[in-house]
């Protein structure tokens, strides 16, 4: 080789070693630099989760025998658990959140105080002349800077969240759910309280396999009611006679879904969730912390979805554990300070629910859709936690006996049911509430909008029942408290024993029966047991002997060939059977002894 090429070689190793050399001072540099980018992108984007995720409210305790180790492996299926032996239960927001929180939650009120009385607004800057266009643009440009202002806030809640450690594991938390329903991540998910339309659904309504195959089960636009009979029967439905109903129609339909819908569920106003919110939180924390219940939301087959709380009592030494009572509150009922307390006391499983548009449940109040909700919380019941229909007890308070009586009349083979201060029919409470001149618009509107047909429902349903009736009741009575005869509770017992005794509940036995409900206190209703010398082991042996001869199927023809005072007999004892009394108002919590499961033969 000559000296040139040897000159020409050793520069061209020179060269490439000079090239590795600065690609090897230029790699680390070039990745270091790549992790900085990631690691920001990473911080920007738990930023904006933290502007845009959900309140925080609380943070469970744990008890000791059920604290998991402080931390797991950070895989997708398992993230960070919660130091809640070095944090306070309750979270502890930074100063910017917490402010920037006290400002959205108060323009979230006078939101709500504008939308409730935007009809009175409208009129009266339309009888002062500002809906002009003049006048309108500048409002519009005064609400965008408003709004813009809103935003500015959030982000600077979302700041405040960002800098707070609770918060950023919370998070990490939800967003590991939302990616990976793991058993786990659920499990971390549960210790903390947080705005329930960010908690991932856990049931759906059509994840039972018969209700994929079934073609008579609901569907998207809801399960089958029971439709009132027309008004006026026999009349053709013409095109004239619909033009003249549509009026009429209109109004019903503005004054159901406006006024008549609040004063039928006022739980569902927003600012009496508001005012509420504190007491929901404690009895949340009480249910969970306390009783181990365990939260879920279902998806109804109309899109809305449903707050539940579960409380497991089967791994309890307690017989009745096995068996799981299904809660319906009332009209400002929640399941965190409702009805619910009762079974949990006496020792029962128990699955309580929300409304929807109470709480955590999103949605309106309407009859389909409560009956919706109520389908799916079942479905819950039987394929998610277990429990077998002839397990199941439906116990319901005041307006909740809807939807009791729909899942007794759709799932028959349900153990039994119990409903505590409700009634009959809606029409007759409307119409004590309102002018007697509304009494037409009153009734079309229940009818055709708001339709708790009570009675007509658990008609259809065969197993046992208990009804259990406040002395003291002043908002199923239909004149005053004092008057006894006047509460729809004693309907809703006297349509029930015509529906499956008629022949018992004749001229005879439905007077007796009226009389023993018109007592006011236990000595008198004994006193007119024993007037009629009610022998109850005949009475048995009566009702016994005719169901094995005939089958329990109603309507039952006991009775046909009885004398009169046999019929008597058979419905006094048929009507304490049904029906116990509670020397109460109607708001008094009922207490665990008086929670009995109903008669049967």
């Amino acid at each position: 080789m000559s000296q040139l090429a040897r000159r020409r070689s050793r520069y061209g190793l020179t060269s490439r070693a000079h090239n590795t050399s600065e690609a090897g001072r230029a790699g680390p540099a070039g990745g270091l630099a790549a992790g900085r980018a990631a690691a920001q992108a990473r911080a920007m984007a738990k930023l904006l989760s933290c502007v845009l995720g959900p309140r925080l409210y609380k943070i469970y305790r744990e008890r000791d025998s059920e604290r998991a180790p402080a931390s797991v492996p950070e895989t997708p299926t398992a993230v960070t658990a919660p130091h809640s032996s070095s944090w306070d239960t309750y979270y502890q927001p930074r100063a910017l959140e917490k402010h920037a929180d006290s400002i959205l939650a108060l323009a979230s009120v006078f939101w709500s105080i504008s939308y409730y009385s935007s009809p009175f607004a409208f009129f009266y800057l339309y009888r002062k002349g500002y809906l002009s266009l003049s006048k309108v643009v500048p409002f519009s440009h005064y609400a965008g800077t408003l709004l813009l202002l809103l935003a500015g806030v959030a982000c600077l809640r979302g700041i405040g969240r960002w800098t707070n450690p609770q918060y950023r594991q919370f998070i990490t938390i939800l967003e590991a759910t939302h990616r990976n329903q793991s058993s786990e991540n659920k499990r971390q998910l549960a210790k903390y309280n947080f705005d329930f339309r960010s908690w991932p659904v856990d049931f759906h309504w059509e994840e039972p396999s018969s209700r994929k195959e079934s073609r008579g089960g609901p569907s998207r636009r809801g399960v089958a009611l029971l439709r009132p009979e027309p008004l006026h029967r026999g009349t053709a439905d013409t095109l004239l006679n619909r033009v003249k109903k549509l009026p009429c129609q209109i109004t019903s339909y503005l004054v159901a879904h406006t006024l008549g819908r609040r004063m039928l569920y006022p739980g569902s106003v927003y600012l009496l969730q508001k005012a509420l919110m504190p007491v929901l939180l404690q009895g949340q924390a009480r249910l969970v912390e306390e009783c181990n219940g365990r939260r879920a939301k279902l998806l109804a087959c109309d899109g809305n979805e449903i707050d539940t709380m579960f409380v497991d009592r089967r791994g309890t030494a307690e017989p009745q554990g096995q068996k799981l009572v299904i809660c319906c509150e009332g009209n400002a009922g929640f399941y965190e300070v409702g009805c619910i307390s009762t079974p949990l006391e006496a020792g029962y499983s128990v699955l309580g629910w929300n409304h929807p548009g109470f709480a955590g449940s999103t949605g309106v109040p309407f009859p389909q859709n409560e009956a919706n909700a109520m389908d799916v919380v079942v479905q819950f019941a039987i394929h998610r936690l277990g429990f077998q229909p002839q397990d199941i007890i439906i116990y319901a308070w005041s307006i909740g006996g809807f939807t009791a009586t729909w899942a007794a009349m759709s799932y028959p083979d349900v153990s039994a049911v119990i409903l505590d201060a409700s009634f009959d029919d809606l029409v007759p409470l409307a119409l004590k509430v309102m002018p007697d001149s509304w009494k037409g618009l009153v009734t079309r509107t229940v009818r055709q909008h708001l339709n708790l047909n009570n009675a007509e429902q658990l008609c259809r349903y065969l197993g046992p029942v208990l009804l259990i009736r406040r002395t003291k009741d002043e908002i199923i009575t239909t004149t005053v408290p004092e008057d006894i005869m006047s509460n729809r509770g004693n309907d809703l017992l006297l349509k029930l024993l015509q529906h499956r005794y008629p022949r018992v509940m004749a001229e005879e036995g439905l007077q007796v029966v009226r009389q023993w409900l018109e007592a006011s206190s236990q000595l008198e209703e004994a006193s007119i047991y024993s007037r009629w010398e009610v022998e109850e082991d005949w009475c048995l042996s009566v009702l016994r002997s005719y169901q094995a001869e005939h089958g329990p199927d109603f309507p039952w023809s006991v009775g046909e060939d009885m004398s009169a005072d046999g019929r008597r007999q058979l419905a006094l004892f048929l009507a304490r059977k049904h029906l116990h009394n509670f020397e109460a108002t109607h708001c008094t919590p009922l207490p665990a002894q008086n929670f009995q499961m109903p008669w049967h033969l």
